[in-house]
């Protein structure tokens, strides 16, 4: 059979601008035999796409709690929506479009239940911390596939934990910045896909009314949901046209946003803290999830042998504390898995006579 994946990589050597990763470059973690048809960034890509953990995103809160409306956002779709904004950059640029997807579609799979009202609540009762960014790497590396993990290349586990962002600006790194041009993409266009689906859907929902939205962020990034995406990713392109090979480039090599936009940008992020993700609607149903996830960490911790069996056997063969089983086992959870498992737990059947 024809080698097609070393037509590919020649290709990438052929088309890809000099400053992107090459599928070549892709290390794993445990030596496996190449695939003849699809680039190690392209296999790493599929793994993710037929992984457990990504198709529980369906059912997992974006910003509000277990919708009933079929237009909200799910992790899910917010996933796709990055993925595909990060590629229109990648391919502008002129990047490696197959690493920038495979980053894309993992970088969320660690995410707790009920958004990041989940991840507060399991960061609050586990005691060293949670970041649905160290948990997407814990998901790929250790939990998928019974404990052997995905085995995807080392640039794609880079982009999943060093995808996060500090609140008060995206360029703000909390766990380092990508090696990778790829890697930086997947968290602007992370940053530029909730900033406005989750604008859409706090109107959809009447959290928010067009009128309250800040005048001057909607002056330079554009007054319709469309608009402001294109602004956004026109603006990251020609900031950062450098990376095509057709100009020189920064020391160090950091994609950037423009002052006008990035400000606006950020502006308009923090607006959604304060009037969406923080407001006191969120606050009640933050409550009851602190409360929910709670009970379930203590339920879990005095009885073990409550939890799936594939997770204790992972726990046991890495000789990790129980309190670790746990939390991957809530953590991985869908919204209504949790909501079904606490009723189990914690709600009186309903006898019928």
């Amino acid at each position: 059979m024809h080698n097609v994946r070393a037509t590919l990589e020649a290709r990438e050597d052929q088309s890809l601008s000099p400053l992107a990763a090459r599928s070549t470059r892709g290390v794993r973690a445990y030596p496996e035999e190449a695939c003849q048809v699809r680039t190690a960034f392209q296999r790493d890509r599929d793994r993710v796409l037929h992984s457990k953990s990504f198709r529980r995103l369906k059912h997992k809160t974006q910003v509000f709690i277990a919708p009933q409306g079929d237009h909200y956002r799910t992790r899910l779709t917010h996933t796709l929506e990055v993925t595909q904004i990060a590629r229109t950059v990648a391919r502008a640029l002129r990047l490696n479009e197959d690493l920038t997807e495979a980053i894309g579609l993992s970088h969320d799979t660690g995410h707790a239940p009920f958004g990041h009202a989940g991840e507060t609540a399991l960061g609050q009762v586990y005691p060293p911390g949670f970041r649905h960014n160290e948990q997407s790497l814990r998901v790929v590396e250790v939990l998928e596939k019974g404990g052997r993990g995905l085995n995807l290349t080392d640039l794609v586990r880079e982009g999943i934990l060093r995808h996060s962002k500090a609140r008060g600006d995206i360029m703000a790194a909390t766990e380092g910045v990508a090696s990778t041009l790829e890697g930086q993409i997947i968290k602007l266009a992370d940053s530029i896909a909730y900033i406005n689906h989750d604008i859409d859907d706090a109107l959809r929902a009447g959290l928010i009314q067009p009128a309250d939205l800040p005048e001057p962020c909607l002056a330079v990034l554009g007054t319709t949901h469309a608009t402001r995406i294109n602004t956004m990713v026109q603006d990251l392109i020609a900031c950062n046209w450098w990376a095509t090979g057709e100009a020189p480039p920064p020391d160090p090599l950091r994609l950037t946003m423009s002052r006008p936009v990035l400000d606006a940008t950020n502006e308009l992020r923090e607006f959604l803290f304060q009037h969406v993700y923080l407001s006191d609607r969120a606050r009640e149903d933050d409550d009851k999830v602190m409360r929910l996830i709670e009970l379930l960490y203590t339920h879990f911790l005095n009885h073990p042998e409550h939890l799936p069996p594939d997770l204790l056997h992972i726990n046991q063969q890495r000789q990790e504390p129980v309190e670790r089983a746990v939390v991957d086992y809530i953590a991985g959870m869908t919204d209504r898995y949790a909501i079904k498992v606490f009723n189990l737990r914690f709600v009186p059947r309903t006898w019928v006579l």
